[in-house]
């Protein structure tokens, strides 16, 4: 990444991957925090490219959560993530760098389908969830549950091999921050693919400064950059109260504004996403606006110091 580069914002409002209805609103609730205003005024120019959208009928078919007894909604959520693999690698290409605004988490099939359909990428993901699960894990059958699993290649066929058949994301080059809530299936997958990961303990343990410097170097070792994907809930919820499934003892914003700027710092970033911002639930936009911070940081402004000045 150097200052110079575009940065192209996709929104991706699907909720149909979440397990309550809201984060559709996401993408229009982060510009609406200022989103486009702050970047322009730190000098970056900015282009939006508007929103992936489902088709009307598409809609209709998604009213009952069909295509699979244990992946709801999937036939939606796989056509929804092919348009997205093709505008986020359309971005890359251009030499640009794509910034989804979410959405829930199931756009990660599409994002990092498409940042890594012309570059060798590793991935920091920082969310409370491992995002880990299968078909044969998942105990909801939510798909923002999945994604990061079909991006290391297991998981339901149409969704692991949006953007081809080839895994996405090797293991060794995939760290997860902040991760507290695990199912079993995850657990396992963790253990036996060899994830790093960084739990709440290891962050503050650690220091935030340097669990991102390892995660870098781990997932930058022999790839060509970083996808940042950052799910709201990653933070505690007193910090961001507008998330579907928020957990406790989670990162602090400034913990989190702290990660973004030493990930601006290495150079390495290709691509990134914010998820599961969700406006009905959010209080006075408060998420929204950490989502602000949090971009703006990881796109070079140092926001806290600025605020204090």
């Amino acid at each position: 990444m150097n200052d110079s580069q575009a940065v192209h914002v996709i929104g991706a409002p699907l909720d149909l991957g979440a397990g309550c209805r809201g984060c559709r609103m996401g993408p229009d609730a982060i510009r609406c925090a200022g989103l486009l205003t702050r970047l322009r005024q730190q000098g970056r120019m900015v282009q939006d490219l508007g929103d992936v959208t489902l088709t009307e009928r598409e809609k209709l078919s998604a009213d009952s959560a069909g295509g699979h007894p244990k992946a709801k909604y999937i036939d939606e959520i796989v056509r929804f993530n092919r348009r997205l693999h093709r505008k986020t690698a359309a971005s890359v290409e251009a030499g640009a760098i794509p910034l989804i605004l979410g959405g829930d988490h199931s756009i990660a099939a599409g994002t990092i389908a498409g940042a890594a359909r012309h570059k060798r990428i590793g991935v920091l993901w920082f969310d409370a969830h491992g995002d880990l699960n299968t078909v044969q894990t998942s105990p909801s059958g939510n798909v923002h549950g999945m994604p990061l699993a079909a991006m290391l290649g297991y998981g339901y066929p149409a969704l692991k091999h949006i953007g081809g058949k080839r895994p996405k994301v090797r293991p060794e080059h995939l760290v997860l921050i902040g991760t507290r809530s695990l199912d079993t299936g995850e657990q396992e997958l963790i253990q036996r693919a060899g994830i790093r990961m960084y739990a709440s303990r290891e962050l503050h343990r650690l220091g935030m400064s340097e669990v991102v410097r390892q995660a870098l170097a781990a997932a930058g070792e022999g790839t060509d950059g970083i996808h940042v994907s950052f799910d709201l809930d990653g933070l505690d919820p007193g910090e961001a109260p507008g998330v579907g499934t928020p957990v406790s003892a989670g990162m602090r914003l400034t913990e989190a504004l702290e990660a973004m700027r030493v990930i601006a710092a290495s150079g390495l970033l290709v691509s990134a996403e914010f998820v599961e911002v969700n406006p009905a639930l959010d209080l006075r936009s408060k998420t929204a606006h950490a989502a602000v911070e949090l971009i703006c940081s990881l796109l070079g402004s140092d926001t806290m110091e600025e605020k204090s000045r």
